[in-house]
């Protein structure tokens, strides 16, 4: 199984997983959260980063996802990638961390890929009838 390291501004990451917990019941083992406050030392972070990395890999690798590209804490994520052992993700969102914990018993490339059609997918209009987003009909269906 792979691990999901939320890095993101303040306590994004930790709603993002409060909301995981409504859906799902539960956070799941392999997602941890990091935040990063305007404050903080990035390298610090960075280190707080690598141990939550450490803990997180059983040997599937790890999938990072950032709130804003280009931001303190998405420069802290690029810094940790390692091409086919830890990626990254940038513009985190509810249907992304839900299908990535969906699908994180999967390879790493398959589980990233999945994340970043979820985030372009199911992005839409509410007033619109011809959209439809499939990840809150459950975990088997998608």
């Amino acid at each position: 199984m792979i691990g999901i390291l939320l890095i993101t501004h303040n306590g994004l990451g930790d709603s993002l997983a409060d909301c995981i917990k409504h859906v799902m019941g539960s956070v799941p083992d392999n997602l941890k959260t990091l935040s990063v406050l305007a404050s903080d030392d990035p390298q610090l972070k960075e280190d707080e980063a690598r141990a939550l990395i450490a803990q997180l890999d059983t040997g599937e690798g790890v999938l990072l996802l950032s709130d804003l590209f280009g931001s303190t804490p998405c420069n802290i994520a690029r810094r940790l990638c390692q091409p086919g052992r830890v990626e990254g993700l940038a513009g985190v969102s509810l249907p992304m961390l839900l299908r990535a914990v969906c699908h994180s018993g999967k390879p790493l490339q398959e589980v990233m890929q999945k994340a970043l059609e979820s985030g372009r997918q199911c992005m839409m209009d509410i007033n619109s009838e011809s959209g439809s987003c499939d990840v809150a009909t459950g975990c088997t269906d998608y």
